[in-house]
């Protein structure tokens, strides 16, 4: 079970950092992404990091604006996410994947978290 939270409200140029935590003890074996979806759109990749941290993968719109990491130790998955847009605003999920290397395809994930509102205002 994958629970999101942090989002909120935040002005553009600003920063934020969203979580999911996870339950179970095979969280550590897991590799996690993130995905959003905004009204009207589809859901679409955002950043993914492999089961030990080594390695991350982002897509082009976030990149060099944000940063994955997890600590299995606290079954915990962040986006620390600055510099925001308005086209940053999304419902952002995270998902956990069993399958290796890190993908970015939504479909190759087989748990999701039940999402958590990003809004970046003008």
């Amino acid at each position: 079970q994958l629970q999101a939270s942090g989002g909120g409200l935040v002005q553009a140029g600003g920063s934020l950092r969203i979580s999911c935590a996870g339950s179970g003890r095979r969280f550590s074996s897991y590799q996690m992404g993130w995905f959003r979806q905004a009204p009207g759109k589809e859901r679409e990749f955002v950043a993914a990091i492999s089961w030990s941290g080594g390695s991350t993968h982002y897509a082009d719109s976030v990149k060099g604006r944000s940063t994955i990491s997890r600590d299995n130790a606290k079954n915990t998955v962040y986006l620390q996410m600055n510099s925001l847009k308005p086209d940053d605003t999304a419902v952002y999920y995270c998902a956990a994947a069993t399958i290796a290397p890190i993908t970015t395809r939504a479909h190759e994930y087989q748990y999701w978290g039940q999402g958590t509102q990003v809004t970046v205002s003008s």
